[in-house]
């Protein structure tokens, strides 16, 4: 598989429990950096098939949250 040079940089801001949640997966993973494991967790909802979609009706930024189980 081909790579491309990134072009693009995305910022966005995460508390300290997204944070935290997103990088005890990385670990549990053994993904290589942070940026990696956030690339992967995308790929991974982007090709999902079995989740709803989400309601956005009404709703603000603030409403969506990476919540630990």
């Amino acid at each position: 598989m081909p790579t491309s040079k990134r072009t693009e940089k995305l910022q966005i801001m995460l508390d300290d429990d997204e944070l935290k949640v997103i990088d005890d997966w990385r670990f549990d993973h053994r993904m290589p950096t942070r940026a990696a494991a956030i690339r992967e967790l995308i790929r991974r909802g982007l090709i999902a098939e079995d989740i709803d979609d989400p309601d956005t009706e009404g709703k603000s930024t603030s409403d969506f949250r990476i919540e630990p189980e």
